[in-house]
């Protein structure tokens, strides 16, 4: 469990500690992270403190059985046999900005050399995939278009789209949100199983990656399935876990807010083509960051 109390600081720090922390009383936030999260939280609350005034309490394994850290620059932590003490610190000159310990420097040193960009391009192989439906249900709804985009050790072939033919009409709602258009389909798509078998020669049996990925496997996997045809058993991975996981104080996790994070343009946003290369080009920069494995 942890305990901060914020003193005089911007109100954007506030709304960041109510993510993973309750405000009790203003500036009193209490919460119970991992050692992890309540670390870059630490990292978090130094970085954008400002001018206020900033402590943090939390369980620990000495004589009291909790330690504490505070930017007061007036006062420092020092640990007497396991004992935390708060020393005043004489001859304190007053800061323009509060700056880090050096806990906070080595924590972020570690973070960041573990990001260092590979300088070669990565020699691996997968295909990045996106889908477009007419809905959100697999079971009641279809598939209208499929992107694909192959990476061969380190080399992308060129983006493939195959748009496919639907009894039914497309609703206005779906034909705003991907500009796809009845007659676009009527006269350049195929049927479903033919879609599937261009699908299935194209991925082989190379890891696939996606943004939100399970959603278009469960689709695809259920046409192939309905169709006759074994369903996808390569490896797959989902991209918005591995940001997730290390982007944690982003706004939201939708696909366009990480590219915005990462600088990558998606020129045509819901359409399967584009958006399976703009996936490409994000699990590209997550290799290149030593945050995503194959």
């Amino acid at each position: 469990m942890i305990v901060i109390t914020l003193t005089s600081v911007p109100p954007a720090l506030r709304g960041e500690l109510s993510k993973w922390c309750q405000e009790i009383q203003v500036g009193i936030f209490v919460g119970n992270p991992s050692a992890r999260i309540r670390d870059l939280l630490w990292d978090k609350i130094v970085d954008n403190v400002g001018q206020g005034r900033a402590t943090m309490a939390f369980n620990a394994r000495n004589e009291f059985g909790y330690q504490f850290r505070t930017t007061n620059r007036y006062y420092e932590v020092r640990d007497y046999d396991g004992i935390p003490l708060l020393v005043k610190v004489k001859d304190a000159t007053p800061l323009i900005k509060v700056g880090y310990s050096d806990a906070a420097k080595f924590r972020r040193a570690a973070k960041f050399s573990k990001q260092k960009q590979r300088s070669e391009p990565p020699d691996v192989s997968f295909v990045a995939i996106d889908i477009e439906t007419t809905g959100l249900e697999p079971d009641t709804d279809k598939i209208i278009a499929i992107g694909m985009v192959k990476i061969n050790h380190g080399v992308a072939d060129n983006p493939k789209q195959i748009l496919i033919k639907i009894d039914e009409p497309l609703s206005d709602e779906i034909i705003k949100l991907t500009g796809y258009t009845n007659k676009w389909l009527e006269t350049e798509g195929v049927d479903i199983v033919s879609a599937l078998s261009r699908f299935v020669d194209t991925v082989e049996n190379l890891p696939i990656i996606g943004f939100n990925v399970n959603f278009d496997i469960n689709f695809i996997n259920k046409n192939l399935i309905e169709n006759g045809m074994l369903k996808v058993e390569n490896e797959i991975t989902d991209l918005r876990t591995v940001v997730k996981k290390n982007e944690l104080f982003l706004n939201n996790y939708r696909l366009e807010t990480v590219l915005a994070k990462y600088g990558i343009e998606n020129i045509n946003p819901h359409h399967a083509e584009s958006d399976a290369l703009a996936t490409a080009k994000l699990a590209d920069q997550l290799i290149k960051n030593s945050l995503l494995y194959f």
